[in-house]
C-alpha cells in the first residue's frame, strides 16, 4: 500500500488515550509525517501549538488516514467522521479499551504499527456501512451511517416498544421486545452479541434483525442479504414518547409517532487499516476466550 503519512489522530478523553496519542504525535512528527490532532483532545492533553487541530468532525479533511486511541466506541467515532465526511480514507484503531473487536493494534505494538503506516506495510479491510432514514410526514428528518448497528429501543422508562417489520416491501413480524438491533456482520460482536445474536464472519455479506428481549420467544434473530431494504415502523402514542433510533451508539435521533426507519445499505464503505497478519479467528478467541 502507498506510505500514508498525512494523519489525523484522535483518542478517547482518557490518561491512557491522550498519552499514548502524544506518544504518537511526537514519533510521526519525528519520522517526517504531518500529524493533526482533534481539538479536544489536543486541549486535554495541553499541547498547545505543537500540532495543528481540528474538530473531531473534520478530522478526515486533507489527511490519508485517521488514527483511533480507545475502545470501539472511539473507532466508531472516528468511522463517523470519515464517513460523513464521504472522505475515501482508512481508519486504523490502537486498542486501550475494554474487548476492542475493532481497534487492532495494541498499546506495545504502536511504534512498529506507526512505521508500518509511514512505510507503506499496511493493508484494508472494506467493511459494509448501513444507511438510516428517519421519514417523518412524507419528508427525511434525519440520515445517518452506522458501521455497527442502528437500533431501536426504548427511552428513559423500562418499557416494553411494539413495532413492524418490513423488508423489500413484504410484512415480516410485529416485534414486542425491549427493542431491535439492524447489524452488519462488522456490528455482529457488538450489542447484537449482547442481545444473543449469532457472530458473523465480518466477509459475508449479510445484514441481521435481532430483537432486544423479546416478549415472545419465536421473535430470533434473523439474516437478512446485505441487499435488503427494511422498514421499522415502531408503534408509538402518548405515553412513549421516548422511543429512539441509534446509530451506532454515537447518535440518536428521537422518533415520533408514524415515524418510518427505513435502513439499507450505504453507497459507500469504510476502510479498516490493518498493520498486523492477526486474523479474525485469533480476534475472537482472544477476546471472548475461546478454549482458554
Amino acid at each position: 500500500m502507498t506510505p500514508l503519512t498525512r494523519l489525523g489522530l484522535i483518542a478517547r478523553p482518557h490518561p491512557s488515550a491522550l498519552a499514548a496519542l502524544v506518544e504518537a504525535a511526537e514519533w510521526l512528527t519525528t519520522h517526517g509525517a504531518t500529524v493533526v490532532l482533534a481539538e479536544d483532545e489536543a486541549a486535554a492533553a495541553a499541547t498547545g501549538t505543537r500540532w495543528p487541530t481540528a474538530p473531531r468532525e473534520a478530522i478526515a479533511r486533507d489527511v490519508d488516514a485517521v488514527i483511533a486511541f480507545g475502545g470501539d466506541g472511539t473507532l466508531l467515532s472516528a468511522a463517523s467522521a470519515v464517513v460523513h465526511m464521504d472522505a475515501n480514507i482508512p481508519v486504523l484503531g490502537v486498542h486501550l479499551g475494554h474487548l476492542g473487536f475493532l481497534t487492532e493494534v495494541r498499546r506495545a505494538e504502536l511504534t512498529d504499527a506507526l512505521a508500518s503506516v509511514l512505510e507503506g506495510r499496511t493493508w484494508t479491510e472494506t467493511r459494509l456501512l448501513l444507511e438510516g432514514r428517519v421519514e417523518r410526514g412524507g419528508a427525511v428528518a434525519s440520515t445517518r451511517y452506522a458501521l455497527n448497528d442502528i437500533v431501536i429501543t426504548r427511552g428513559r422508562l423500562s418499557r416494553m416498544i411494539e413495532l413492524d417489520v418490513a423488508v423489500n416491501g413484504e410484512h415480516v413480524c410485529h416485534v414486542r421486545a425491549d427493542g431491535l438491533i439492524v447489524a452488519t456482520a462488522t456490528g455482529s460482536t457488538a450489542y447484537n452479541l449482547s442481545a444473543g445474536g449469532p457472530v458473523i464472519h465480518p466477509a459475508v455479506d449479510a445484514v441481521l434483525l435481532t430483537p432486544i428481549a423479546p416478549h415472545t420467544l419465536t421473535n430470533r434473530p434473523i439474516v437478512l442479504p446485505a441487499s435488503a431494504d427494511i422498514v421499522l415502523r415502531p408503534q408509538i402514542d402518548g405515553t412513549q414518547s421516548d422511543v429512539v433510533a441509534t446509530f451506532d451508539g454515537q447518535f440518536g435521533a428521537p422518533l415520533q409517532p408514524d415515524d418510518a426507519v427505513v435502513i439499507r445499505r450505504a453507497d459507500r464503505v469504510l476502510h479498516l487499516l490493518r498493520t498486523t497478519t492477526r486474523t479474525h479467528f485469533e480476534m475472537l478467541r482472544e477476546k471472548l476466550n475461546w478454549g482458554a
